[in-house]
């Protein structure tokens, strides 16, 4: 399945949602120019609120990965970054990151010290 989301994360359902069409789009599954689920249609099959799909689809439009078309729906934009799977990785450990009480320049310490290793 294209979208997977788990109820019990502490991740809001739209950024799940997000964070799947991004891996997706990473790992090649989602090309750029290919259509997503029908916002109503997905939130059927996730058993989720369509207006939540579609916050999903507006942050992904907000990076520029997709393209919001009248009548044709969420498409892959043909200028999706290559870079999808980095960002939501960087996403998710600037989250753990937090989680464990750590502050913005101690998260990029500890970035640049990966950097420079």
């Amino acid at each position: 399945m294209l979208v997977q989301i788990d109820h019990a994360s502490p991740v809001s359902l739209g950024e799940q949602v997000a964070a799947s069409v991004r891996r997706a789009v990473a790992e090649g599954t989602l090309r750029k120019g290919q259509r997503l689920p029908a916002a109503r249609a997905l939130a059927k099959t996730l058993d989720i609120n369509m207006h939540t799909v579609l916050r999903g689809y507006q942050i992904l439009k907000e990076e520029q990965l997709i393209e919001m078309r009248p009548g044709r729906g969420a498409v892959v934009s043909a200028a999706a970054p290559d870079h999808a799977l980095a960002v939501d990785a960087c996403r998710h450990f600037v989250r753990l990151a937090r989680q464990a009480g750590l502050s913005g320049p101690e998260t990029l310490s500890m970035v640049q010290t990966q950097l420079h290793a």
